[in-house]
């Protein structure tokens, strides 16, 4: 599994690529950890970008409960966007889809958390100074 992450403004967009099952779900959870952490104080916004991702088992959906508890916890947010057929189901079937914010793609997802990043967003410009959260 590769995981890649981008920051426009004080959103992070965490890109994870592969399956994400009991063999690969702690390797996610320890390359979201930091961006998770960087949530403290700060309003921070997540976005996990899921357009990557062909499978996640149970494992991988704990990861991603613990890391949006954490970031709610530490008053930021995190939503998920990207969601493919076979993860919309099971996204549904799990009852997530009612845990996290859904989002069509990562651009909806930045505009409806947060507009001003949006412009960095379209112009394909990661932040090129640290973000704020």
């Amino acid at each position: 599994m590769d995981v890649g992450a981008q920051s426009y403004s004080n959103v992070i967009v965490v890109s994870p690529r592969g399956r994400v099952d009991h063999q690969s779900a702690d390797q996610l959870g320890a390359a979201m950890a930091p961006h998770v952490a960087r949530c403290e104080r700060a309003q921070c916004k997540l976005v996990l970008d899921l357009s990557g991702v062909d499978y996640m088992s149970s494992a991988g959906l704990r990861v991603l409960m613990v890391a949006g508890k954490q970031a709610r916890a530490q008053g930021g947010t995190m939503v998920v966007s990207g969601l493919g057929e076979t993860l919309r189901e099971i996204f549904q079937i799990s009852r997530f889809d009612r845990v996290f914010t859904v989002y069509d793609g990562v651009r909806e997802a930045i505009a409806g958390l947060e507009p001003d990043a949006l412009a960095d967003y379209e112009r394909g410009a990661p932040s090129s100074s640290a973000p704020r959260c």
